[in-house]
């Protein structure tokens, strides 16, 4: 009989220890949430890119963009994003060609709401204005997805190359794409090789941190935030996406006139995989456009 009695509550204390653990485990994952600090860091342009003095092209662009903007087709498609509109796949040819029966489009589909996939198929607001772009000039549309970096680089004429996270230089031919549409910002140092089209959208970089994270809770102003920031060491690591604005605003560009911060700057492939490092505890906070952070943090959020 006592055997017995020793059994069951042992039995007992086994179920207790399991549900205790799934407890644990279950808050553990309500944990695993992020947000973003509402408060505009920067105040930028996006515009799509040619190569510079292709202005064949570029006339084509910036009349497109006034056809859209006057007909209201461009607010129908912002609205898919922004508003309560339901976004339209985009479908790329399955080849390039370079007989000049396509339109070739130099995007990063990590990027949301401005370029992304889902499937095989791409989705965002620059995708399916290019698709529009695409079909007034009478092509076919070929989406190049390649790593931020290079973007710029394959629509300008002299190409040239840049360092992989990895430490790898990446050697980029120039030239391969008609046109650059990756939420780009407009800088002094881009215009050198680039002519960009006439604007389209305002952004503005934000930063993400941990849901329980409360520094910056009592900002009121960029200049509340920027104060944090600016105390901060190497010690402090934040992450951004490669080649972007947010790494620009990070380590300092006097083009922007950013002065940048003595904190680490940690660069990812896509702002997802940075904030996949907010959970994993290696880096403090992630900074990025307000667009793709708004889509990141409901996407990351949803899946924990």
């Amino acid at each position: 009989m006592k055997k017995i009695v020793a059994l069951v509550l042992a039995v007992l204390m086994v179920v207790g220890c399991m549900a205790a653990f799934a407890a644990c485990k279950k808050d553990e994952t309500a944990k695993k949430s992020v947000k973003v600090i509402n408060i505009p860091l920067t105040s930028e342009e996006y515009a799509f890119a040619v190569s510079k003095g292709n202005s064949e092209m570029l006339t084509a662009l910036n009349d497109f963009l006034t056809e859209i903007k006057g007909n209201g087709k461009f607010d129908e498609v912002v609205n898919k994003y922004f508003g309560n509109g339901t976004p339209s796949p985009v479908t790329s040819a399955k080849e390039m060609k370079t007989d000049g029966s396509q339109l070739i489009v130099a995007t990063n589909a990590a990027f949301e709401p401005f370029e992304y996939m889902k499937g095989e198929n791409y989705y965002g607001i620059d995708m399916e204005l290019m698709a529009m772009f695409a079909q007034k000039l009478g092509k076919e549309l070929y989406v190049y997805n390649m790593e931020f970096d290079a973007v710029c680089l394959s629509v300008s004429a002299a190409g040239g190359s840049y360092e992989d996270e990895n430490g790898k230089t990446v050697e980029v031919k120039g030239g391969t794409c008609d046109v650059a549409a990756a939420g780009l910002t407009v800088n002094e140092k881009r215009k050198q090789t680039l002519d960009f089209s006439d604007s389209y959208y305002n952004a503005s970089q934000v930063l993400i941190a941990a849901s329980d994270d409360t520094t910056f809770d009592n900002c009121k102003t960029k200049e509340d935030v920027v104060k944090i920031l600016n105390g901060y060491t190497d010690t402090t690591k934040v992450g951004v996406q490669n080649g972007t604005t947010g790494e620009l605003y990070c380590k300092g560009d006097a083009d922007m006139e950013f002065a940048g911060y003595k904190f680490k700057t940690v660069g990812y492939a896509s702002g997802s995989l940075a904030v996949q490092e907010i959970f994993n505890g290696n880096i403090n906070f992630v900074i990025i456009d307000e667009g793709p952070a708004k889509a990141i943090v409901k996407n990351v959020n949803a899946a924990n």
